[in-house]
């Protein structure tokens, strides 16, 4: 019997083909040509994983399941996971592209390479404010935009009674009094825990650039999720701090006299008491200045907000539908404006009961969780951003939206926005660990700063912005604190 020409089957019946080159095995060290690239291109089978380029070169084309490196001129395998020595992945290659531009842009700092709005210069601005075509008020808001382009990055100097401590506590978060003449620090010890401290800015001026921490005993192993200034005795007094419950120990609000750091007040009086309220779950807090509420405090607690009489011990509950992340308290009117994880914006009028349906006053939406609010000076606007990287201006008024600041990146982070009328700025800092600056008046991003450590999670920099840096007589700068590090971008 005659065998038959065709060719055999195997053992399940599948005809044998010849193996894709770009489907076959590939380590993690294996490259391809570009040229090599485009004849295997046109295999019988592609890979299942989508391609990825770093450049947007049409001549280069896009191989599903390689990555094209530009500086190497070849293609290399994307590989899903993390079994690998040396892995090449989507995040990998985003990450070194991120790196590559913030090397970049730090470079650009170093030279001076600061460009200013078109259209803006120093001497114009003056002769239109003497023609009289521009006011005082325009004059200087003008000048703060001009002269936040070429700022200069200076490392300050920190005295410490501790300078081992200096060297190895990273700042967390850092906060400017009302008078921008002190800092309150929270560090992150290295044994575990926290460390808060006052640094005085009275000695922050050029060239030497030096100020003192004055730090204190208090330790704490729970994360600080929200504080801010409160004025007790005095302005600035105290600060307010929500802390994070930890295993069996809740969270707590905790109300920190500024006088128990040494001679960081000088003038003030003696060192006052730490005051603690059982209030686990505070995502957020805000001290009241308006006379109606006085002596009150208000944290943002999981679907309610409670507001504590610091004197008396009164406390009053508002029930929400979702955690309040953000909030602050109006000076004019009695109001307390609060940002939820909703999107919700909302206004508690104070002098409405509690189980009334009327004290919702004002109500705004955004589509992701807002992480900060800002009410402006005259009470008629009020700036909020949210989980989506948004910042928008709202009008209490019409309850409307009159303007958006682009550029700004945040996907999950609780980060501050800094609003500073006076100067008419924006300052907010990114997950991306870029600092920017922007236009309040027309929202046009002035200033993108880099960061001076590699983009990380646990490196976003923190800020603190004043047109007058140490006082009355201090100069106009901002403050960035990251890792161990404490940063002057000074101007005059």
């Amino acid at each position: 019997m005659k065998r038959s020409g065709r060719p055999s089957r195997g053992r399940y019946g599948r005809r044998n083909h010849q193996q894709n080159p770009l489907s076959g095995p590939c380590s993690s060290g294996e490259r391809y040509t570009t040229g090599a690239a485009q004849s295997l291109g046109h295999g019988d089978e592609e890979s299942p994983s989508t391609s990825s380029s770093s450049t947007g070169d049409p001549s280069v084309p896009d191989l599903p399941g390689f990555y094209y490196d530009p500086e190497k001129k070849r293609y290399f395998r994307l590989l899903p996971g993390h079994n690998n020595c040396n892995p090449l992945t989507k995040e990998s290659i985003r990450h070194k592209e991120m790196e590559s531009k913030r090397l970049q842009l730090l470079e650009e700092e170093d030279k001076q390479k600061k460009i200013a709005r078109v259209g803006f210069n120093a001497s114009s601005f003056l002769r239109k404010s003497q023609l009289g075509f521009l006011n005082t008020t325009s004059y200087c808001r003008l000048a703060h935009e001009l002269r936040v382009s070429c700022m200069e990055r200076k490392k300050v100097q920190i005295q410490s009674s501790d300078p081992s401590a200096l060297a190895s506590d990273r700042f967390n978060l850092i906060l400017a009094d009302t008078n921008s003449e002190r800092l309150f620090t929270v560090n992150d010890v290295k044994i575990g825990g926290s460390k808060y401290g006052i640094i005085n800015l009275r000695g922050l001026k050029t060239p030497t650039l030096e100020v003192h921490m004055h730090e204190n005993l208090y330790f704490t192993n729970r994360k600080v999720n929200s504080m801010c200034w409160a004025s007790l005795n005095h302005s600035d007094s105290h600060i307010l701090l929500c802390l994070l419950g930890l295993a069996e120990t809740p969270g707590c609000v905790t109300l920190l006299p500024a006088s128990l750091f040494v001679s960081s007040h000088p003038g003030t009086d003696r060192p006052g008491m730490l005051c603690s309220f059982r209030i686990p779950g505070a995502w957020s807090c805000a001290w009241c200045v308006n006379f109606q509420a006085n002596n009150c405090f208000s944290t943002g607690l999981s679907r309610r907000v409670l507001l504590t009489d610091v004197v008396t011990g009164h406390r009053q509950s508002y029930g929400t539908n979702s955690d309040v992340l953000a909030q602050q308290f109006a000076v004019v009117t009695p109001l307390l404006f609060n940002g939820c994880r909703s999107g919700e914006i909302f206004a508690i009028d104070l002098r409405s009961p509690t189980q009334g349906k009327g004290w919702k006053a004002t109500r705004l939406f955004h589509d992701s969780a807002v992480t900060s609010v800002k009410l402006l000076q005259k009470e008629q606007c009020l700036m909020a951003s949210d989980m989506a990287g948004k910042i928008k201006l709202w009008d209490l008024r019409t309850t409307k939206c009159i303007r958006e600041y682009e550029g700004h990146v945040n996907e999950y982070a609780y980060l501050p926005l800094h609003v500073h009328e006076e100067e008419g700025l924006l300052v907010a800092v990114g997950q991306d660990c870029y600092t920017r600056i922007w236009s309040l008046h027309d929202a046009q991003l002035l200033r993108t700063i880099p960061s001076p450590y590699p983009t990380s999670k646990a490196d976003i920099p923190s800020v603190a912005f004043s047109s007058r840096l140490g006082g009355s007589r201090g100069a106009p700068g901002l403050l960035m604190a990251v890792r161990q590090d404490l940063y002057c971008f000074s101007y005059s």
